[in-house]
């Protein structure tokens, strides 16, 4: 099954930002789709939740040096 989830991400400011967020997000299995809106700060992901946590999913926004709240 297949869910969304809408993060809060601080410390993107361009697109630079968009891209290392979208592609180490989107080569994760079980992420289906994600977009950054980088004049919001908001991540949307749609995920499988049986391949992959929201909390894994955070973590990969951190480790790119993004804070998630």
């Amino acid at each position: 099954m297949v869910s969304q989830v809408t993060l809060n991400v601080q410390g993107m400011s361009c697109g630079h930002c968009v891209n290392a967020v979208e592609s180490n997000v989107g080569k994760l299995d079980g992420v289906e789709q994600v977009n950054v809106h980088l004049e919001t700060g908001k991540v949307d992901v749609s995920f499988d939740e049986k391949k992959i946590t929201v909390e894994k999913i955070k973590e990969t926004i951190d480790d790119q040096g993004y804070e998630v709240k």
